[in-house]
């Protein structure tokens, strides 16, 4: 962790970073909701009208914050460095099945802490797939797996995501051109600057402990390392208090809000996040940061996230979530539909495919 060497330091930026998801979740955002990535930029991707789902159709502040935070940071302790060609196409394809299986849970990593902190059983059910796929990906590599070397190119190649976030960010305040949701998820949110606030504190303090979820994992089943982990610790320490403070957390698989208890699918979904991020690198969450630190091969995964959310509404790939009946309209079990099922399971043959069959320098 460079030059963090006290777990006491680590558990304090996850506490940072969970105040800020808490403060989030106070100030509008969908409390069990607060900071999610996948849900963020499929948000994102409806407002652009990549999607029709108009339950979700929202530009975050949060993800432009984090990715400009962390460029910010990078750029000031010059640690920025602008590289590319490390297999963009998988690391695309990877963005995209990364985007699948979450929608398939209903969340990426961040938020499944987040929804386990809320006291939602079916996340911690989610946690078995995901510690299972970042096992699978670590066993591909230790046989040898490997994306290849990124190389330096134009500083200003870097530069590009977090210029074009800006632009959309500013196009959604500035004009009419973005769609926004007038219900559900996309409907609740932060004001403007405070989301935008909050995600430049995320993206600093994620760029600066150097925050990932897969990595966690990876880091100790390969090394015994539990430095990533300790930062995960105190995120959810800190959500767990405000959850309990604020009357938001509840013990129980049915009942949670943008949730389903499919358990099996779940589990699979979160396999599968699990697997792709460590092929990857990195969570989606650490995508971004690397994206703001100029890396453009993680640049190309967060475009491969933002086509899998686009992909996942267009074609009926994400889970419903579970509703109680009311006066107007019958209870909904939630879960995925049969397209959404296909999907999952292909995307876990494919990463099969990537992870372990042998490049030619192997045979």
């Amino acid at each position: 962790m460079g030059n963090i060497d006290s777990k006491r330091k680590l558990m304090m930026y996850g506490g940072v970073l969970g105040v800020v998801g808490a403060l989030l979740a106070l100030m509008g955002n969908p409390r069990n909701m607060a900071i999610c990535i996948a849900c963020f930029i499929r948000d994102t991707a409806g407002a652009m009208k990549f999607h029709q789902a108009a339950v979700v159709q929202y530009v975050r502040p949060e993800i432009v914050g984090i990715v400009l935070g962390a460029f910010i940071l990078s750029m000031a302790t010059r640690e920025y460095r602008s590289t590319a060609g490390s297999s963009p196409m998988i690391r695309f394809l990877l963005g995209v099945i990364m985007m699948i299986g979450s929608l398939a849970f209903l969340g990426c990593p961040l938020r499944m802490v987040i929804r386990m902190a809320a006291g939602d059983l079916n996340a911690y059910v989610a946690l078995i797939g995901f510690g299972l796929g970042t096992v699978t990906g670590t066993v591909a590599l230790k046989r040898g797996f490997s994306l290849g070397r990124a190389y330096e190119t134009r500083a200003y190649s870097g530069y590009i995501l977090p210029s074009f976030l800006v632009v959309v960010l500013i196009a959604s305040v500035a004009t009419g051109v973005m769609a926004v949701s007038e219900k559900g998820p996309g409907s609740m949110h932060a004001p403007v600057l405070i989301s935008l606030a909050g995600g430049l504190a995320f993206g600093m303090v994620s760029q600066r402990c150097r925050t990932c979820f897969a990595g966690g994992f990876r880091d100790l089943f390969l090394m015994r390392n539990y430095d990533l982990l300790t930062i995960i610790g105190g995120f959810f320490v800190v959500m767990l208090i405000y959850n309990m403070a604020s009357g938001g957390f509840r013990l129980s698989f049915d009942g949670q809000p943008v949730a389903h208890s499919q358990h099996l699918w779940n589990i699979l979904g979160m396999y599968a996040v699990g697997y792709a991020a460590v092929l990857a690198g990195g969570c989606p969450l650490r995508q971004l940061i690397l994206a703001g630190q100029g890396s453009s091969d993680s640049a190309v995964t967060f475009l491969g996230l933002f086509v899998g959310a686009a992909c996942c509404h267009n074609f009926g790939f994400a889970a419903a979530a579970a509703a109680a009946a009311t006066e107007t309209s019958p209870a909904v079990a939630g879960g995925l539909q049969g397209a959404g099922k296909a999907a999952v399971i292909v995307c876990i043959a494919v990463l099969f495919v990537i992870g372990f069959v042998p490049r030619k320098e192997q045979i």
